[in-house]
């Protein structure tokens, strides 16, 4: 197989990807309208592709998706998501990270105007699964769609995390709802819907749910090496 053939099988696989999981968002009611974007990076280290903006993602086409260059350059499909900047620094930070989602999630969005828990931790560590799987999620101060302001925000909120030794999964973007990422589509998946549960159970319990006490995420930590 020459390298042509091997980048171009490796586009086709992840704009399948996307597709499947924009399809499963809005299945599933993560996603509404053209709310939302889902980007993936090549692993040959060639580019990204993201989904267009203002695309519906629970109709998405596989050949309109935006192919961009390592550089930035749009090479084809339809014009890239206002947020390409986000998604493109969120890689850059987080070397890690595979594939990214943002939805305007119900709960989450509602959180954010009823009032996160705290600015570096969206929610409080209520459940074990949320300590496990989604682990520490910073609120980022609202500014309008797509504004690459948030993308600088959002890589120091990254750096800042990863220096301390709990590198993070996903960010709250204030009024917009979440941006989460992961080495997969399944793993920023789980980390999406964790998340936007975890949301719901504390904002039907009043948001007034104790967090889980020092030594039992210490035991979560030790057992089974949650970042938290």
């Amino acid at each position: 197989m020459t390298q042509l053939e091997a980048h171009e099988r490796a586009v086709d696989a992840a704009r399948s990807e996307i597709v499947r999981v924009g399809t499963s968002l809005f299945a599933r009611g993560y996603v509404h309208a053209a709310a939302g974007n889902i980007s993936a990076r090549l692993d040959d280290g060639l580019g990204h592709l993201i989904t267009p903006t203002d695309a519906a993602l629970g109709f998405l086409h596989a050949g309109r998706l935006a192919l961009v260059g390592a550089d930035g350059e749009q090479l084809a499909g339809d014009r890239a998501s206002k947020t390409l900047t986000l998604h493109r620094r969120i890689y850059a930070a987080d070397p890690t990270a595979r594939f990214v989602i943002h939805t305007h999630s119900t709960h989450l969005v509602a959180l954010t105007l009823a009032g996160a828990w705290r600015q570096d931790d969206v929610l409080p560590p209520i459940t074990p699964y949320y300590v496990m799987k989604v682990g520490h999620v910073p609120l980022v101060p609202y500014h309008r769609p797509g504004d690459p302001r948030v993308a600088d925000l959002v890589a120091e909120r990254i750096a800042a995390r990863a220096a301390e030794g709990t590198p993070i999964k996903g960010v709250l973007l204030d009024r917009l709802g979440p941006v989460v990422w992961g080495p997969d589509a399944a793993s920023a998946l789980a980390v999406l819907e964790e998340l936007e549960e975890t949301a719901r159970v504390w904002l039907t319990t009043g948001r007034h749910s104790e967090p889980l006490p020092d030594h039992a995420i210490a035991e979560l930590r030790d057992t089974f090496g949650a970042a938290w």
